[in-house]
């Protein structure tokens, strides 16, 4: 699909504050699309805003949003409908993450990352489905990882999330097999370059640092787009690191097992000590900012 073809899209945007999310609001702006976004810190999502705007976006809506909870996701998707009149693509791209021993890590941070990155991404599927089986079409992409294949240590909620995640988009493709207008995309990334190694949840005592071969958001975010312009439901890993990994993962089990601890504490936190700290793995209450807030 051209540039002049996509101009028209209404597209939605959960977690765009930052990393992959922000770099894919501002993509489809460049598109002309029409764009609806949420993340929880209201301020960000103004700075991303005007991003798009300037990028060429033909319109932007701002939604305060923690995804985690269902009723903020229906106002969500309901303030988009009435505003653009549909939505032709959601892209779920909001994601946390702890860092440290399964038993380090405090429940409620560990229940917090499940809500997130699993809840939170099936609120916005049902979302989405729901108004694509309204109107017969539109893109659902869902953003899990490389960590949904290919388990790691020290991000036990995470690896438990993202292995969830892809079974979940694995059961919404065959779910909507008989709808020839709605598409199911699962995009799964090796590591990212993105602000997450400093917001996350750390009970590991050193500090993460980006691993070798991380690609930059612009590179999930190309696969998001063409999955968008492709007619067709699909699942992408997108990463230097992925095919081997999860070559190494099924092939090799027990060698994988035993190599993947040491390497990660090589290569994926610095020699820096730190205290332990819950990051962002809870949201401040929105409902007054949502409510406040105004169609931009």
């Amino acid at each position: 699909m051209d540039d002049s073809a996509a101009a028209s899209q209404v597209v939605v945007v959960t977690g765009a504050s930052s990393g992959i999310g922000e770099e894919t609001a501002i993509r489809y702006a460049g598109r002309g699309a029409r764009l609806v976004l949420a993340a929880r810190n209201d301020d960000t999502l103004q700075r991303v805003a005007d991003e798009c705007r300037t990028a060429g976006a033909e319109a932007v809506l701002v939604q305060p949003t923690d995804i985690a909870d269902s009723g903020e996701v229906e106002e969500l998707f309901d303030l988009a409908a009435r505003r653009f009149g549909r939505i032709d693509i959601a892209v779920q791209s909001a994601g946390i993450t702890a860092f440290g021993r399964f038993e380090d890590v405090p429940a409620e941070v560990f229940d917090s990352i499940i809500r997130t990155n699993l809840i939170g991404a099936a609120n916005v599927a049902r979302c989405a489905l729901s108004c694509f089986h309204t109107s017969g079409s539109g893109h659902l992409v869902l953003i899990g990882s490389l960590l949904g294949t290919t388990a790691v240590p020290y991000q036990s909620a995470y690896v438990a999330s993202k292995f969830a995640l892809n079974g979940l988009v694995r059961a919404l493709r065959q779910e909507n097999r008989h709808l020839p207008g709605v598409k199911i995309h699962g995009v799964y990334p090796g590591p990212v370059d993105t602000p997450v190694f400093r917001t996350a949840s750390n009970y590991y005592g050193r500090t993460p640092q980006v691993p070798p071969l991380a690609v930059k958001p612009s590179t999930v975010v190309s696969a998001i787009v063409r999955a968008t312009d492709r007619q067709r439901s699909s699942e992408r890993q997108v990463g230097l690191a992925n095919r081997p990994a999860i070559a190494m993962y099924r092939l090799f089990p027990s060698l994988y097992d035993a190599l993947v601890g040491p390497f990660l504490r090589a290569v994926a936190f610095t020699s820096e000590s730190t205290e332990a700290t819950e990051g962002n793995a809870f949201a401040r209450d929105l409902r007054m900012a949502a409510d406040e807030s105004r169609p931009r």
